[in-house]
């Protein structure tokens, strides 16, 4: 199980990687009751909260999307039942799902990509809330002038 807060998309990853680099508050996944307080500063676009079933199982994968929404409350299951979820300060973010994916979108063809939760959420964040991409990862080439480690102490 985790919680993201996504500030930016990487359409050309699947899964978590889809949200670039998110804010990951601590979710203790061994903890069967807990609430978690997220910052209302600074919010990012959404939350994304993911939980894998054990075993995995696809079709009781848990997702939901919400956002921060300042005097609204909400209780549901998160796409399945069995995952109860409170929201205070937020609602769930609905209407997402495979056929918002426009047709010609790069990677549509893919399976991993189309059936991923987490990436037909992302194509909605671009398509609803205008969210940037994330910077492209650095290469692997070294600079040759450069030092070939860096040591903190």
């Amino acid at each position: 199980m985790w919680l993201a807060g996504i500030r930016e998309l990487d359409l050309t990853q699947h899964c978590l990687k889809t949200f670039g680099e998110c804010d990951r508050p601590h979710i203790n996944t061994h903890q069967r009751r807990q609430t978690l307080h997220l910052p209302t500063a600074n919010p990012p676009v959404a939350w994304y909260l993911c939980a894998l079933p054990i075993p995995w199982d696809w079709s009781r994968n848990a997702h939901l999307a919400f956002e921060y929404a300042p005097g609204q409350t909400w209780a549901g299951d998160a796409l399945v039942r069995g995952l109860g979820v409170q929201l205070t300060n937020a609602r769930p973010i609905l209407g997402w799902g495979e056929h918002i994916i426009p047709l010609d979108a790069p990677l549509r063809q893919s399976k991993l990509h189309r059936t991923c939760r987490n990436w037909q959420f992302g194509w909605w964040l671009r398509l609803n809330r205008d969210v940037p991409d994330s910077l492209p990862l650095p290469t692997d080439d070294a600079d040759e002038n450069g030092p070939e480690q860096l040591t903190l102490a």
